[in-house]
């Protein structure tokens, strides 16, 4: 197995693509000045992005192969895996990366909301894929940072740095926005397949087995990261993926409470609950009276 090299520093990542360290935290590159990397696999300790502009080879990021596009945005986060295939000697796009450390963006506001951009936890065939006015603004956002980093090191460097990668990243959650609306025919299927998926799970003995089906589980039988998922199931019909869960399991306990040779526990345990109080709790929120409760009135 090929040892993983560790990117925790960005002078180290500098230096790997042969470039001068302006800032210690973050650095912006012109991916077609800077030396290719070597066909190695790296855990990064930083944030890192990339404006792919032209189709060069094929890497593997988490768990999947991506073969990239013009116009891609792929976002990694500190702890993340990324390999340049084997066979592929370099990996040399044309584009731009822009990376920067956790340390930078501490007692920022970027720093307390940096776990909003779930697109960082998104899998490589979630990436974004950019319209020519799209990629024009990550230029002109990369540009500001780049500028920034020109100048010598002073009290304002690291607030304007860290506020103008919050306004690109604003600007990633615009896009991404749209990228769900213009797919929105494979969002549909995506839902469709997801009710069909819970729908399977409650029909056979998970529940019992495994317990309640959690958004991590539905994802990977979607093929898709969590929170992709889950931001896709928000933004097609407005509830958390977890509540849309949560109001099968409802609807599914609704039809079984019927059944009146079996106790509320038992519908309970055949949910997957652990605990029937749990269950009695979720349905009271739910539905604002017990399940005895609902018994009875119907």
């Amino acid at each position: 197995m090929d040892k993983i090299i560790k990117l925790d520093s960005v002078a180290a990542y500098n230096t790997m693509r042969g470039v001068s360290t302006l800032h210690p935290l973050v650095t912006v590159l012109d991916l077609s000045k800077a030396a290719p990397m070597p066909a190695r696999t790296f855990n990064f300790g930083l944030y890192a992005v990339y404006l792919k502009e032209l189709n060069y080879g094929e890497i593997k990021y988490g768990r999947g192969h991506y073969d990239y596009q013009e116009g891609t945005l792929v976002f990694i986060a500190p702890g993340q895996v990324m390999a340049v295939e084997k066979g592929v000697k370099t990996f040399a796009p044309k584009g731009w990366a822009l990376l920067f450390h956790p340390d930078l963006i501490k007692g920022t506001s970027l720093g307390k909301h940096i776990h909003d951009y779930s697109f960082f936890s998104y899998d490589v065939n979630e990436a974004l894929h950019l319209s020519d006015k799209e990629r024009q603004i990550v230029l002109d956002c990369f540009a500001k940072i780049e500028y920034e980093l020109q100048y010598a090191i002073d009290k304002h460097s690291k607030t304007l740095i860290a506020s103008n990668i919050e306004l690109f990243l604003k600007y990633c959650i615009r896009f991404y926005d749209r990228q769900f609306i213009t797919r929105d025919n494979a969002n549909k299927g995506v839902l469709e397949k997801f009710e069909d998926v819970l729908n399977g799970y409650f029909s056979s003995d998970k529940p019992a087995n495994i317990g309640l089906p959690s958004v991590a589980w539905c994802a990977d039988a979607l093929n898709l990261s969590p929170n992709y998922f889950g931001d896709l199931v928000k933004k097609e019909t407005g509830k958390s993926a977890q509540e849309y869960i949560q109001a099968k399991i409802i609807d599914v306990a609704k039809e079984r409470i019927f059944d009146i040779d079996k106790s509320v526990s038992q519908v309970a345990y055949e949910l997957g609950f652990k605990y029937p109080q749990h269950f009695t709790r979720l349905f009271k929120q739910k539905v604002g009276v017990s399940p005895n409760e609902y018994r009875m009135l119907n």
